[in-house]
């Protein structure tokens, strides 16, 4: 059968021009021209792919004659440029080159735009116009990158990036999980706890970030590996690689531990550590029968506490915080897990994992009460949040502490854009030097997300699809070669106004 043209939606919701074949029943592409997001730059690819299936018609019929006007122009290639210039200057700008492979540079970039299975990375390629490798070339790069240990690389440029604009006082950690969707575990892909309450084999990956967010180091840890078992391996590493000696660590509850908290003291670290609400009414009893237990909006209140057993037994400063405003999200909260704890006593609902619920056994079997006992100390922790550290308060008062951790929200909001716009998730992966190698991608695609986001004040999504669709187009017209550049919108006009260097303006 003849090529014929052919029209598809992709991914990303651009319509795909290609020129196929069909033969014993099987479609078979024979090139892809490129990737359209309006009905100009359908127009134009359509009118390639229309002269480049008479070149295929001329391959196949030498005998026949086609009639062409020979200065008609041709549309020889479409390219989104401007993104593509972007984006590898500014893996450039960050120190990333060190690296010295293009493919791992098309890896990274590719993830930014539109992340899919390596091998789908080639047709998105193919799209934006740009040099793509044979899919051997790209599973070889994915060799060099354990090999070589490309994230040393990227991690040494990310830290000299941040010190540029000065020291670096506490860094930022958090631990997250990304599921399998396997039956059978393995050595490094276990069940464990899951932070999107899958029951998946899975792994765990901690990240460490600047208290703006940027990543600096990145790890991968079994699936059913303790979260306090993940902090002291990421921060040893990080000082290590750094030569650092005086660090302060930042990080949520999940990471409290008297284990913890000792290591990273005697590694020379200072650190501010959530602590569990529910501690809250304990710690502060002798303060509530000496003081009353009104405390105004916005204040602190200390407290020191023992932390550990034996030897281990370190004395710990805790700062509480109160806040109205978190004091009536807390009720809202409370009241409704009341609710459903009334109904599960009731027998109008199963009884779950709910927090206000106590199950007990006597003659007549299990029975659903709920556990007013738990609600009273609940009540009682409305509004407050803990937080453990060992810096003086000669040299952080309470508030500097509270106002520190607070910006551990910039961790989470990079582990969205890793999960999210980076779809982190290495579904396509099974074996642990796949899995490393492309952790080591997203982190590069992380960290120049990160620096686009801040250098423009624009998502990074919405940086993609600002630019994305405006494409270069060579056209050879009587023998020669004219480029058309796009024609700038407003909002793409705002961004690159931001970011001359990286646009080449």
């Amino acid at each position: 059968m003849s090529p014929f043209l052919r029209k598809v939606k992709t991914a990303s919701g651009a319509t795909a021009v290609q020129i196929v074949e069909k033969r014993n029943g099987r479609r078979r592409i024979l090139e892809h021209i490129g990737s359209a997001h309006n009905d100009t730059e359908l127009a134009v690819l359509i009118s390639a792919a229309q002269q480049r299936l008479h070149g295929h018609q001329d391959e196949m019929l030498p005998l026949e004659t086609l009639r062409r006007d020979p200065a008609a122009p041709v549309v020889e290639h479409a390219a989104s440029q401007l993104l593509w210039s972007v984006l590898t200057r500014a893996f450039a700008q960050l120190g990333f080159d060190a690296v010295e492979d293009e493919v791992f540079t098309a890896l990274v970039g590719a993830r930014i735009i539109e992340p899919t299975s390596k091998v789908d990375t080639l047709r998105v390629l193919g799209d934006l116009g740009v040099r793509v490798p044979h899919v051997n070339t790209l599973y070889n790069c994915l060799g060099r990158c354990v090999r070589s240990d490309y994230r040393s690389q990227i991690a040494a440029a990310c830290w000299a990036h941040v010190l540029a604009t000065g020291p670096v006082a506490l860094v930022m950690y958090d631990l997250t999980t990304l599921h399998f969707e396997i039956t059978d575990e393995d050595r490094l892909r276990k069940v464990g706890m899951s932070k999107e309450r899958r029951v998946d084999p899975q792994v765990t990956v901690g990240l460490l970030v600047t208290a703006a967010g940027f990543p600096l180091e990145i790890a991968m840890f079994e699936g059913n590996h303790a979260e306090t078992k993940t902090l002291i391996p990421v921060i040893e590493q990080f000082k290590t690689r750094h030569g650092l000696t005086d660090l302060v660590v930042v990080a949520d509850a999940g990471m409290l531990s008297a284990a913890n908290l000792n290591a990273l003291e005697d590694a020379g670290c200072r650190f501010i550590v959530g602590s569990r609400q529910s501690r809250a009414p304990y710690d502060l009893e002798p303060h509530f029968a000496k003081h009353g237990n009104y405390i105004p909006d916005g204040s602190t209140v200390e407290i020191s506490r023992d932390m550990g057993t034996g030897k281990a037994k370190r004395s710990r400063r805790v700062v509480y915080h109160y806040s109205f405003a978190r004091h009536k999200r807390d009720d809202r909260t409370i009241n409704a897990q009341i609710t459903k704890a009334e109904k599960a006593a009731a027998g109008q609902r199963p009884v779950a994992r709910d927090r206000f619920v106590k199950v007990t056994t006597d003659a007549e079997g299990k029975k659903a009460e709920v556990n007013w006992d738990v609600i009273d100390r609940a009540r009682a922790a409305a509004g407050l949040k803990g937080y453990v550290t060992n810096i003086p308060t000669a040299i952080m008062d309470g508030a500097a502490v509270v106002a520190a951790y607070h910006d551990l929200w910039h961790v989470e909001e990079s582990f969205r854009m890793a999960k999210n716009d980076l779809q982190a998730r290495p579904i396509f992966h099974r074996k642990k030097d796949s899995i490393e190698a492309h952790l080591t991608v997203v982190f590069a695609a992380l960290a120049v997300a990160r620096y686009l986001q801040d250098r423009t004040g624009v998502t990074i999504k919405r940086l993609v699809q600002i630019l994305r669709p405006l494409q270069s187009v060579t056209i050879n017209i009587a023998g020669e070669q004219v480029t058309a550049h796009p024609r700038l919108t407003a909002e793409a006009t705002a961004i690159l106004d931001k970011i001359p260097d990286l646009a080449g303006h």
